[in-house]
Formats: structure tokens, C-alpha cells, sequence
């Protein structure tokens, strides 16, 4: 897309040419993260993938530890998913499974629905298997070891590119961006644009739990304009994206994109469809929820008729968690109803997600606060 505009995305990202359909509906919320496995023969110092899935054989579906197909369904049905990308660790180590999962998903919400898969492995039978049972992009990780005119190093790679329309699929290049190898990434570009492939990603390297050690052993420090971006990467990005006279679209992503608008967009979208009426959005992506906790005997259908009673609850006023023993209500009710209760009331804050990761906790009455400590004596 030689001479194309560039565009301005919110928190620094940008793009020339078009964006992969993938990115639109990544960037709408749109799309499932299917997390296949955490293992992974690459291991590349800057993977920033979380210590409870880093070479562990495990699949989530967005926060959702996965032990069925069927979970994976109703996940996507939760958040309204018009898409799912695939990821991992790798996903074509698992490829069997990854392949039942694209079959499952197109034959549950039909062709439409659109599957992008992302992987460091340039093998060409596995990528035309899960073409064939109608995966509609792939996106491959190029070590940055073979950065270059992919000719003799990174052979393997080329090929599959060349070789990928035939399979009748899109295909494109996911690499975040290392500041130090800058001329080794526009050699790179020119050699993907030779190619002629759908697309170009270049995500901002950034730091976390599991990979701050191994950056910062190598020099990398925080931008300080950029969240946990590294330091000089979204500079290198940014005048990639200006090589007008490449055709080859190209896309910056910030750091700070996939969280305050990637992310933040698929709360939204699943808590307009999962959370209750009662719950209070933010507009962060959170909700907050009144909740009375059951003591740990009482039958929960029993306590939650007698908070019902108390509060003058209507059936749609409340909502029971059968797993976290508590009675969920509105924030407001909650705060009229606490000082007649024995039990601890709370109005939180949380994620609409499966694992409902909570973010902040207000005490309301007298039994959700800690008693004082016990001085004197044992």
C-alpha cells in the first residue's frame, strides 16, 4: 500500500494500509482469546505469557480455565464473540486440538465467524489442515534471530508465505518490536513486502512478571510515556510504519492499546450481556455489585429468601453465586439493607469474566470490617 495515509489509532497505535479484519474486531472487543496451551519449544526471552500458563498444557477461553468443549461455547456466547483468536505458548503443537477447536467453533456459529491463529511454527501441513477446516488467517512469529531477507535463514518461513493463498487463507507477520534491531526489521519489511503478504504487526515489546528479569538483563528499561513498553520500541515502530514506499500494510500496537482499548472493549461487550441488570458498569470495563456473604453452613436457597425478604427483593433484584456463597444485588439496595444484616455486606468491584477478578471491596456494615486486634495476654 505504497503512499498510503497514515492512520492514528487511540494510545500511540497506528496503521498504513488496511487492517487485517482480524484487528478491527480485536479492537472492537469482538473477538474470543482462545489460549490452546502454554507449552511452547521457542521460548523467546521477551514472551510476556502469565506464570500460571507459561509452559503448562493448559487452554483457557479468555479468562476461563477450560475443561470442555462446551465451556468454550458458552464463553463465546457470553461475550457475543463474532471472532475468536487462537494463541498460545503454540498453538500447532497441540494441532489435533486446535484443529477440533476451529471446526467446533465454525460449526457452532457458522462461517462468519472469524478464526485468526497466531504461531512461531512455519510448517506448512499443519497450517493447510486448519486452512482446510476453516481457519481464515494465521499469523507467524518470526524468531528475531532470522530477521532478514529471509533467503537462507528464515527459509522456512518464506515458503509458507509464498505457499499460503493457495490454501485459500490470509496470512501476515506478528512480531513485537525490538528497539536494537531496527535495521534488521526494515530488511525484514522489504522482504515480506517482496512476498506480497496480507499484512504486517509490529506490537510494542513490553515487560512483565514473567519476562521483566530476562529484559532487563539485556538493558531494555520502562518508557516512562508507555505503561510497561520498553523503552525505544514504539520509536523503532513508528518510523516503520512511515516506509511510505513499502506496499505491504503495516500496524503499530501500542502496549497500552491491547489493554485500555482491546481489552477494556471485550469487558464492555461481556459485561452488556453476562453481567446482571442491577450490576453498575463503570465505563472501565468493570462492574460493581452489592453482595451479602452466607455463612458457611446455611443453605443457600434458605439465605438468599431471607435477604430477599429483608431487602424487598423482587426475583430479578438479586442473583445468587452458588460458588462464592453470596447474594448479589444492587450497590445501593445493598447499602440500605446492610446495618439490619448479621452477615457481611460489601459493594464491589470486579471484572464480568469468568474468574470475576475483583479490583476493589467496600465494607458496608459492621461485620465486614476486621474486629480490632487482641492486646494484652494469650
Amino acid at each position: 500500500m505504497a503512499g498510503a495515509a497514515i492512520q492514528i489509532l487511540p494510545m500511540d497505535s497506528r496503521f498504513r494500509g488496511p487492517l487485517s479484519p482480524a484487528c478491527v474486531q480485536c479492537a472492537e472487543g469482538q473477538k474470543m482469546v482462545l489460549f490452546v496451551t502454554g507449552r511452547c519449544r521457542f521460548r523467546c526471552f521477551y514472551c510476556p505469557v502469565s506464570e500460571r500458563r507459561n509452559q503448562k498444557d493448559v487452554t483457557y477461553a479468555n479468562e476461563r480455565l477450560v475443561t470442555s468443549e462446551e465451556e468454550i461455547l458458552e464463553e463465546a456466547r457470553a461475550m457475543g464473540a463474532r471472532g475468536t483468536g487462537i494463541t498460545g505458548g503454540d498453538p500447532l503443537g497441540e494441532i489435533d486440538r486446535t484443529e477440533r477447536y476451529v471446526r467446533l467453533l465454525k460449526e457452532e456459529f457458522g462461517p462468519s465467524h472469524h478464526i485468526h491463529l497466531y504461531t512461531h511454527e512455519p510448517n506448512r501441513e499443519k497450517l493447510r489442515r486448519l486452512a482446510a477446516a476453516g481457519l481464515d488467517e494465521f499469523r507467524l512469529h518470526i524468531p528475531h534471530y532470522l530477521w532478514g531477507p529471509l533467503t537462507t535463514d528464515g527459509a522456512a518461513y518464506r515458503a509458507v508465505l509464498e505457499e499460503a493463498p493457495a490454501w485459500g487463507i490470509r496470512r501476515g507477520v506478528e512480531i513485537p518490536v525490538l528497539p536494537e534491531k531496527g535495521r534488521a526489521l526494515t530488511v525484514l519489511l522489504r522482504a515480506l513486502d517482496g512476498i506480497g503478504v496480507d499484512f504486517v504487526n509490529l506490537n510494542e515489546l513490553e515487560f512483565s512478571e514473567t519476562n521483566e528479569e530476562k529484559l532487563r538483563a539485556r538493558g531494555y528499561a520502562l518508557d516512562p510515556a508507555a505503561g510497561w513498553g520498553v523503552r525505544g520500541s514504539r520509536t523503532v515502530a513508528e518510523r516503520l510504519v512511515k516506509e511510505a514506499h513499502l506496499k505491504v500494510p503495516v500496524h503499530y500496537c501500542s502496549s497500552r492499546f491491547k489493554d485500555g482499548v482491546q481489552l477494556k472493549n471485550r469487558l464492555l461487550r461481556r459485561a452488556a450481556r453476562s453481567a446482571p441488570a442491577f450490576a453498575e458498569p463503570t465505563g472501565d470495563g468493570t462492574v460493581r455489585l452489592g453482595i451479602v456473604e452466607a455463612p458457611p453452613a446455611l443453605a443457600m436457597d434458605r439465605f438468599a429468601r431471607r435477604i430477599a425478604r429483608l431487602g424487598g427483593l423482587g426475583a430479578e433484584d438479586y442473583r445468587i453465586d452458588r460458588v462464592r456463597r453470596r447474594v448479589e444485588l444492587a450497590p445501593e439496595r445493598a447499602r440500605r439493607l446492610a446495618d439490619r444484616l448479621r452477615e457481611a455486606a460489601f459493594v464491589v468491584e470486579e471484572y464480568p469474566t469468568a474468574d470475576a477478578l475483583e479490583v476493589e471491596r467496600e465494607p458496608l456494615n459492621s461485620a465486614a470490617r476486621p474486629g480490632p486486634f487482641p492486646t494484652g495476654g494469650r
